[in-house]
């Protein structure tokens, strides 16, 4: 009689493990799942690239006539801008919450940097010592 429980007991046990397992990952499912990323990224490189070429080669920031020549930073949150729109160059003042016009001229080239400085920042320096010198 005693042997009663032990061969129920045992046969419970035996019940629990024939539970089948869950099926893994198969080479062939690996493989199919690796491709169609693959597939998939090669179509937004190809779009990307038709995108490009139908913009006419240009970035998608660079559209219209509008185009910065350079730029200086005044404080931490200042700046003065030279904007080239067609054949203007407009100087413009930039702080938090307001954009200015400082200076409107012609087209040109910039005259080249001595000392260290930048160009952009050689030439706002002479602009602004004329006006210092008109008043």
């Amino acid at each position: 009689m005693s042997s009663l429980p032990f061969a129920l007991f045992s046969s419970s046990v035996l019940a629990q493990a024939a539970v089948p397992e869950a099926p893994g990952l198969s080479a062939s499912a690996l493989l199919q799942t690796a491709l169609a990323l693959a597939l998939v990224v090669g179509i937004l490189f190809l779009a990307a690239y038709l995108l490009r070429k139908l913009n006419g080669g240009r970035g998608f920031g660079n559209s219209g006539p509008l185009r910065v020549v350079g730029g200086l930073m005044i404080g931490t949150r200042e700046r003065i801008v030279l904007v080239e729109i067609d054949d203007t160059w407009i100087v413009v003042g930039l702080v938090p919450g307001q954009i200015r016009t400082l200076h409107t001229l012609p087209k040109g080239q910039l005259p080249p940097a001595g000392d260290g400085e930048r160009p952009f920042a050689q030439w706002l320096k002479q602009i602004a010592e004329r006006k210092n010198e008109a008043r």
